[in-house]
């Protein structure tokens, strides 16, 4: 059974930084671009940052470029997310997934298997 599980959220003031881990069980995720994706309270879930199965290709979307960096460890399964010069407008619930894509993608139909996700919240 596949199992994904984020954590490392939490409160912080604007101009902080956290670092989130997402971990994946119960099967290899080597070959799948891996995902992150927030949900703020009465918005749709949307795309932050994909690295691709290898980890030499990232995408970000425009928000977050030069203050996020998405990074994975294929060996431990795990992929992670370094939130740097935090705003107010980034608090949300963020989710991980693995892609059913090699390739760092975007959308979010691609992806499969979500967590429960991790509360960030920015204090300004």
């Amino acid at each position: 059974q596949v199992q994904v599980v984020e954590s490392g959220g939490g409160l912080v003031q604007a101009g902080g930084s956290l670092r989130l881990s997402c971990a994946a069980s119960g099967r290899t995720f080597r070959s799948n671009a891996m995902g992150w994706f927030r949900q703020a309270p009465g918005k749709e879930r949307e795309f932050v940052a994909a690295i691709s199965w290898s980890g030499g290709s990232t995408n970000y979307t425009a928000s977050v470029k030069g203050r996020f960096t998405i990074s994975r460890d294929n060996a431990k399964n795990t992929v992670y997310l370094q939130m740097n010069s935090l705003k107010p407008e980034d608090t949300a619930v963020y989710y991980c997934a693995p892609s059913r894509s090699s390739i760092a993608t975007p959308n979010l139909w691609e992806y499969d298997f979500w967590g429960q996700g991790t509360q960030v919240t920015v204090s300004s």
